[in-house]
Protein backbone atom coordinates (compact mmCIF):
# COMPACT_ATOMS: atom_id res chain seq x y z
CA UNK A 1 0.00 0.00 0.00
CA UNK A 2 1.26 3.44 -1.05
CA UNK A 3 1.02 6.03 1.67
CA UNK A 4 3.18 8.36 0.52
CA UNK A 5 2.60 11.94 -1.26
CA UNK A 6 4.12 14.00 -3.54
CA UNK A 7 5.65 17.47 -4.71
CA UNK A 8 5.30 17.38 -8.26
CA UNK A 9 7.07 20.51 -9.72
CA UNK A 10 6.94 22.46 -13.34
CA UNK A 11 10.30 24.47 -13.32
CA UNK A 12 10.96 26.65 -15.44
CA UNK A 13 14.50 27.05 -17.07
CA UNK A 14 16.52 29.84 -17.54
CA UNK A 15 18.17 29.51 -21.23
CA UNK A 16 20.59 26.47 -22.13
CA UNK A 17 21.04 25.25 -18.24
CA UNK A 18 18.30 22.50 -18.03
CA UNK A 19 20.97 19.81 -18.33
CA UNK A 20 22.95 22.21 -15.18
CA UNK A 21 19.21 22.67 -13.23
CA UNK A 22 18.75 18.28 -13.26
CA UNK A 23 22.24 17.88 -12.23
CA UNK A 24 21.70 20.38 -9.59
CA UNK A 25 18.73 18.67 -8.28
CA UNK A 26 19.89 15.24 -8.24
CA UNK A 27 23.57 15.22 -7.34
CA UNK A 28 23.33 18.08 -4.81
CA UNK A 29 19.91 18.55 -3.81
CA UNK A 30 18.27 14.73 -3.42
CA UNK A 31 21.08 13.40 -1.27
CA UNK A 32 20.66 16.27 1.67
CA UNK A 33 17.00 15.95 1.34
CA UNK A 34 16.88 12.27 1.87
CA UNK A 35 19.35 13.06 4.91
CA UNK A 36 17.39 15.69 6.39
CA UNK A 37 13.92 15.30 5.96
CA UNK A 38 13.21 12.04 4.09
CA UNK A 39 12.00 12.82 1.03
CA UNK A 40 13.04 10.33 -1.76
CA UNK A 41 13.61 11.81 -5.27
CA UNK A 42 10.96 10.28 -7.31
CA UNK A 43 11.73 11.35 -10.62
CA UNK A 44 13.79 14.16 -12.68
CA UNK A 45 12.82 14.92 -16.06
CA UNK A 46 13.22 17.36 -19.03
CA UNK A 47 10.20 17.77 -21.51
CA UNK A 48 10.23 17.27 -24.28
CA UNK A 49 9.65 20.27 -26.09
CA UNK A 50 7.93 18.95 -29.28
CA UNK A 51 5.57 17.83 -26.61
CA UNK A 52 5.04 20.55 -24.48
CA UNK A 53 6.34 23.59 -22.91
CA UNK A 54 10.01 24.10 -22.79
CA UNK A 55 12.57 24.24 -21.93
CA UNK A 56 11.08 23.08 -18.57
CA UNK A 57 12.24 20.33 -15.94
CA UNK A 58 9.61 18.22 -14.13
CA UNK A 59 10.18 17.17 -10.86
CA UNK A 60 8.85 14.70 -8.34
CA UNK A 61 9.59 14.39 -4.67
CA UNK A 62 8.19 11.33 -2.25
CA UNK A 63 7.42 12.67 1.20
CA UNK A 64 6.67 10.25 4.30
CA UNK A 65 2.89 11.27 3.88
CA UNK A 66 1.87 14.37 5.06
CA UNK A 67 3.03 14.11 8.25
CA UNK A 68 6.24 13.94 7.04
CA UNK A 69 5.39 16.77 4.06
CA UNK A 70 4.45 18.65 7.52
CA UNK A 71 7.53 18.54 9.21
CA UNK A 72 9.88 19.11 6.18
CA UNK A 73 8.17 22.33 4.94
CA UNK A 74 8.50 23.40 9.23
CA UNK A 75 12.36 22.22 8.28
CA UNK A 76 12.39 24.65 5.38
CA UNK A 77 9.96 27.31 6.56
CA UNK A 78 11.31 28.41 10.10
CA UNK A 79 12.94 31.29 9.50
CA UNK A 80 11.94 34.75 8.28
CA UNK A 81 13.68 34.12 4.86
CA UNK A 82 11.55 31.09 4.52
CA UNK A 83 14.90 29.56 3.59
CA UNK A 84 16.80 26.77 5.24
CA UNK A 85 20.18 27.94 6.24
CA UNK A 86 21.89 24.94 5.04
CA UNK A 87 20.73 25.22 1.81
CA UNK A 88 20.79 29.07 1.24
CA UNK A 89 24.10 28.48 -1.30
CA UNK A 90 22.03 25.78 -3.24
CA UNK A 91 19.24 27.91 -3.92
CA UNK A 92 21.40 30.87 -5.23
CA UNK A 93 22.99 28.26 -7.32
CA UNK A 94 19.73 26.83 -8.55
CA UNK A 95 18.72 30.59 -9.80
CA UNK A 96 21.41 30.72 -12.13
CA UNK A 97 19.64 27.82 -13.50
CA UNK A 98 15.54 28.93 -13.26
CA UNK A 99 13.21 31.56 -13.03
CA UNK A 100 10.26 30.17 -11.42
CA UNK A 101 7.88 27.19 -11.50
CA UNK A 102 4.44 25.58 -10.11
CA UNK A 103 4.17 23.01 -7.25
CA UNK A 104 1.41 20.66 -6.39
CA UNK A 105 1.05 17.88 -3.70
CA UNK A 106 -0.05 14.43 -5.30
CA UNK A 107 -2.16 11.50 -3.64
CA UNK A 108 -1.20 8.55 -5.40
CA UNK A 109 -3.81 5.43 -5.70
CA UNK A 110 -3.12 3.31 -2.72
CA UNK A 111 -2.61 0.63 -5.07
CA UNK A 112 0.61 2.37 -6.90
CA UNK A 113 4.64 1.24 -6.41
CA UNK A 114 6.69 3.84 -4.37
CA UNK A 115 9.93 4.84 -6.15
CA UNK A 116 11.10 1.71 -3.92
CA UNK A 117 9.43 -0.70 -5.77
CA UNK A 118 9.58 0.99 -9.31
CA UNK A 119 13.19 0.52 -8.79
CA UNK A 120 13.18 -2.79 -7.58
CA UNK A 121 11.12 -3.99 -10.62
CA UNK A 122 13.25 -2.64 -13.11
CA UNK A 123 10.89 -0.05 -14.46
CA UNK A 124 12.53 2.37 -16.65
CA UNK A 125 11.76 4.11 -20.16
CA UNK A 126 13.26 5.81 -22.80
CA UNK A 127 10.44 8.70 -22.35
CA UNK A 128 7.86 9.02 -19.99
CA UNK A 129 4.12 9.89 -20.91
CA UNK A 130 2.65 12.41 -18.45
CA UNK A 131 -1.43 12.51 -18.63
CA UNK A 132 -3.27 15.37 -16.68
CA UNK A 133 -6.59 14.49 -16.89
CA UNK A 134 -9.90 17.61 -15.56
CA UNK A 135 -12.56 15.88 -14.03
CA UNK A 136 -15.70 16.94 -12.54
CA UNK A 137 -15.38 17.60 -8.66
CA UNK A 138 -14.92 14.29 -6.62
CA UNK A 139 -14.36 12.61 -9.59
CA UNK A 140 -10.59 11.73 -9.43
CA UNK A 141 -11.01 8.37 -7.14
CA UNK A 142 -12.98 6.66 -9.99
CA UNK A 143 -10.87 7.79 -12.73
CA UNK A 144 -7.81 6.32 -10.79
CA UNK A 145 -9.78 3.13 -10.24
CA UNK A 146 -10.38 3.25 -14.01
CA UNK A 147 -6.88 3.31 -14.83
CA UNK A 148 -6.50 0.19 -12.67
CA UNK A 149 -8.79 -1.59 -14.12
CA UNK A 150 -9.09 -0.62 -18.24
CA UNK A 151 -6.05 1.77 -18.20
CA UNK A 152 -3.24 -0.32 -17.50
CA UNK A 153 -4.50 -3.22 -19.89
CA UNK A 154 -4.90 -0.82 -22.72
CA UNK A 155 -1.67 0.12 -22.60
CA UNK A 156 -0.12 -3.19 -22.04
CA UNK A 157 -0.15 -4.33 -25.39
CA UNK A 158 2.26 -1.26 -26.53
CA UNK A 159 4.34 -2.06 -23.53
CA UNK A 160 4.18 0.69 -21.63
CA UNK A 161 4.54 0.46 -17.76
CA UNK A 162 2.77 2.37 -15.38
CA UNK A 163 4.35 4.54 -13.01
CA UNK A 164 2.11 6.59 -11.14
CA UNK A 165 -1.35 7.33 -10.90
CA UNK A 166 -2.06 10.36 -8.54
CA UNK A 167 -4.94 12.81 -7.71
CA UNK A 168 -4.09 16.94 -6.71
CA UNK A 169 -4.86 17.70 -3.12
CA UNK A 170 -6.14 20.70 -1.85
CA UNK A 171 -8.08 20.55 -5.14
CA UNK A 172 -11.94 19.62 -5.63
CA UNK A 173 -10.82 16.33 -6.24
CA UNK A 174 -11.06 17.10 -9.95
CA UNK A 175 -7.42 16.62 -11.18
CA UNK A 176 -5.57 13.57 -11.49
CA UNK A 177 -1.78 13.26 -12.74
CA UNK A 178 -0.96 9.64 -14.75
CA UNK A 179 2.94 8.65 -15.84
CA UNK A 180 3.97 5.87 -18.07
CA UNK A 181 7.17 4.49 -19.12
CA UNK A 182 7.81 4.17 -22.73
CA UNK A 183 10.17 1.34 -23.62
CA UNK A 184 11.04 3.01 -27.01
CA UNK A 185 10.40 5.50 -29.41
CA UNK A 186 9.00 3.01 -32.26
CA UNK A 187 6.38 1.80 -29.13
CA UNK A 188 5.51 5.82 -28.53
CA UNK A 189 4.84 6.40 -31.79
CA UNK A 190 2.97 2.58 -32.41
CA UNK A 191 0.62 3.68 -29.17
CA UNK A 192 -0.45 7.36 -30.76
CA UNK A 193 -1.20 5.63 -34.26
CA UNK A 194 -3.19 3.17 -32.15
CA UNK A 195 -5.20 5.41 -30.69
CA UNK A 196 -7.38 6.38 -33.73
CA UNK A 197 -7.57 2.27 -34.74
CA UNK A 198 -7.26 -0.38 -31.64
CA UNK A 199 -10.71 -0.60 -30.79
CA UNK A 200 -9.45 -1.53 -26.90
CA UNK A 201 -6.84 1.44 -26.71
CA UNK A 202 -10.36 3.78 -28.77
CA UNK A 203 -12.86 2.78 -25.60
CA UNK A 204 -9.57 4.43 -23.75
CA UNK A 205 -9.10 7.07 -25.36
CA UNK A 206 -12.92 8.09 -25.24
CA UNK A 207 -12.70 7.92 -21.69
CA UNK A 208 -10.26 10.40 -21.47
CA UNK A 209 -11.46 13.04 -24.16
CA UNK A 210 -15.05 13.04 -22.33
CA UNK A 211 -13.16 14.37 -19.47
CA UNK A 212 -13.33 18.03 -19.12
CA UNK A 213 -9.66 18.28 -19.90
CA UNK A 214 -6.99 16.02 -21.22
CA UNK A 215 -3.31 16.53 -22.02
CA UNK A 216 -0.23 14.65 -22.52
CA UNK A 217 3.02 15.13 -23.25
CA UNK A 218 6.67 13.38 -23.29
CA UNK A 219 9.69 13.58 -20.86
CA UNK A 220 13.17 12.16 -20.86
CA UNK A 221 14.93 11.17 -17.01
CA UNK A 222 17.79 13.53 -16.50
CA UNK A 223 21.30 10.89 -16.05
CA UNK A 224 20.90 10.38 -12.09
CA UNK A 225 17.21 10.27 -12.02
CA UNK A 226 16.32 6.86 -9.70
CA UNK A 227 14.47 4.89 -12.57
CA UNK A 228 17.40 5.85 -14.70
CA UNK A 229 20.03 4.52 -12.01
CA UNK A 230 17.93 1.81 -10.53
CA UNK A 231 18.39 3.75 -6.90
CA UNK A 232 18.55 7.43 -5.00
CA UNK A 233 21.09 9.94 -5.92
CA UNK A 234 23.92 9.42 -3.70
CA UNK A 235 26.00 11.89 -2.23
CA UNK A 236 29.61 12.15 -3.64
CA UNK A 237 32.46 14.19 -2.30
CA UNK A 238 31.68 16.93 -4.93
CA UNK A 239 28.51 17.55 -3.28
CA UNK A 240 30.03 18.66 0.19
CA UNK A 241 30.57 21.94 -1.09
CA UNK A 242 26.44 22.61 -0.60
CA UNK A 243 25.96 20.94 2.88
CA UNK A 244 29.19 21.63 4.78
CA UNK A 245 30.07 25.00 6.28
Amino acid sequence: MNDRVYTHEFIDIIGPNRANYMHHMTANWSPMAQEDRNQKCFGVWGTVGTTGHWPQVVNMWEEAGFDGLAEALGHELGRPTLQDPKLERWWLEASNFRSGGFDRVLIPASWTRTISELCADGVSGVAYAHETIQLDPGGADDYLSRVRDEGIAAHEPFGWDLVGALKSSMHNDSECIVIWAIPSWEQWAEFEKAVYADPALKAWRDLQWNAKGFERFLMCDAPLSPMKIGRQPARTDSDKEWTDF
